[in-house]
């Protein structure tokens, strides 16, 4: 088995106002994971959030979106890694990034949290650990730091958001490539796409 991945989390706010808005790029993958799998998320307070499992090449993954704020995203991944004994390198974080453009996605492990709320916090309560991978989903820039918070906060105009669509609908064919072959294979397919 060339994966030992174990959990992966969609990071996003929590509640209707958020929902189309580009920082919850991580949930609309693990919410396009299960639409193309046939599965159904299910709130689990316990671990401050929606969860579901699911088998990719016969490998059984938890699923998770966090309930909590994004800067509070932590609790709810450390909730549920603790309980089933998840090492942070067995977690997959899924979460937008400022860094990349819109169309583009990629994976790598470990690294700092890049001023990313979610990722600050999930290091935080992962003992500070940094050692989980991300896959990254592009959302662009505004271009200047003092726009940051109004830009994850908003929507995508239309052609952002295909973008995006098309490099989560990429990174879910991907993340099914490392899972049944290996992580190369899928980083080389997914780092080389761009919608366009």
């Amino acid at each position: 088995m060339s994966n030992d991945i174990q959990l992966i989390v969609g990071l996003a706010n929590p509640g209707p106002e958020y929902q189309n808005t580009r920082h919850n790029a991580g949930a609309w993958f693990i919410e396009e994971l299960c639409r193309s799998n046939n599965i159904t998320l299910k709130n689990d307070p316990k671990y401050f959030g929606y969860s579901a499992k699911m088998y990719i090449a016969e490998q059984e993954v938890k699923l998770l979106i966090p309930t909590t704020f994004m800067n509070l995203s932590g609790k709810s991944v450390s909730a549920l890694a603790n309980f089933y004994k998840i090492k942070p390198e067995q977690i997959l974080v899924v979460h937008d990034e400022l860094d990349l453009s819109p169309g583009v996605a990629k994976i790598k492990k470990g690294g700092g949290h890049g001023g990313h709320n979610g990722l600050k916090d999930i290091i935080a309560k992962l003992a500070n650990n940094k050692e989980f991978y991300r896959l990254r989903i592009g959302i662009g820039h505004p271009g200047h730091r003092d726009k940051v918070t109004g830009w994850v906060l908003g929507k995508a105009p239309q052609a952002d958001q295909e973008k995006i669509d098309a490099a989560i609908d990429e990174a879910v064919r991907c993340t099914e490539i490392w899972f049944k072959q290996d992580l190369k294979k899928a980083q080389n397919r997914l780092h080389s796409f761009s919608a366009e």
